[in-house]
């Protein structure tokens, strides 16, 4: 039976974003059960190709990405492929109409991670832009669940959040980035005379983004509020720790929020969410 393959598909989606991300697979647990799976299937697919372009050194990686990007299409066209990661994304793609545009410029970010080094203003945005703010509206529209109206109205929101993360990552792997993989994603950045004022200017772009994501974290529906709400409070909690970071120690170490932090976070949210405070 095919439900058996589907089922295992589900479940590899799923260990998949346990193993390489704590903060999504808790703010996962606190959206409503229905949207769990889908949004698995999402992060799955996103984390295999993340790991093409960052980890896999000893290969060939524009092979690689190029043939796992033909082979996505492949499963959402023809509704199946026996690669369980690729099986439960099509699923999500089909199941809520995914643009395939959407899936195009993730791609795109993903190959520009091969050759390019350093970005100037419009390569950072284009690489934001398909490495975290698509990813965001794949996922709104699992939330809104076939709601176009509402998928609109909430676009904007969901885009910023996407921003907001994909900055903080940004700043917390300053070092990793640079010096295992040569890359510097801030333009007009020189990495060996990083300073407070450039660490302060990039801060303020991402309140900037933290504070538009708020308001439509607000208008989610609610099924999926309090999930969302739990990822923007921890990263918005790895945010002030690296705000209150010096210079010199971001690019000496990693900023972590410890596992214990995150559980408490999640008692927060889930308490805000219950007294109606979001």
């Amino acid at each position: 039976m095919k439900s058996l393959f589907d089922d295992l598909s589900a479940q590899c989606s799923k260990r998949a974003t346990q193993q390489y991300s704590t903060s999504f697979s808790m703010g996962i647990k606190l959206l409503d059960k229905s949207l769990h799976r889908p949004i698995y299937g999402i992060y799955g697919l996103v984390r295999f190709a993340d790991e093409i372009v960052d980890s896999f050194h000893d290969y060939n990686k524009e092979e690689l990405i190029h043939e796992f990007k033909k082979d996505t299409y492949t499963a959402i066209s023809d509704g199946i492929s026996m690669n369980p990661i690729l099986n439960e994304f099509q699923r999500a793609v089909n199941t809520y109409n995914i643009e395939h545009s959407l899936i195009d410029t993730f791609f795109k970010s993903m190959e520009m991670d091969l050759d390019d080094k350093y970005h100037d203003i419009l390569s950072y945005e284009e690489y934001i832009l398909g490495s975290a703010e698509v990813v965001g509206l794949m996922c709104l529209h699992v939330f809104v669940e076939g709601d176009k109206a509402q998928f609109e109205a909430l676009k904007p929101y969901a885009m910023s959040l996407g921003a907001a993360f994909q900055k903080v990552n940004f700043l917390r792997d300053l070092k990793a980035d640079y010096e295992s993989l040569g890359r510097t994603y801030f333009p007009g950045i020189d990495m060996e005379s990083f300073t407070t004022q450039h660490k302060q200017k990039i801060e303020k772009e991402i309140e900037e983004d933290f504070n538009v994501a708020l308001v439509g974290i607000k208008k989610l529906p609610r099924k999926a509020r309090k999930g969302v709400y739990l990822a923007y409070v921890y990263y918005l909690t790895l945010f002030r720790k690296i705000k209150n970071t010096p210079v010199e120690q971001i690019m000496e170490s990693r900023i972590r929020v410890p596992n214990h932090s995150k559980i408490g976070l999640m008692f927060q949210s889930v308490v805000q969410h219950q007294l109606n405070l979001l």
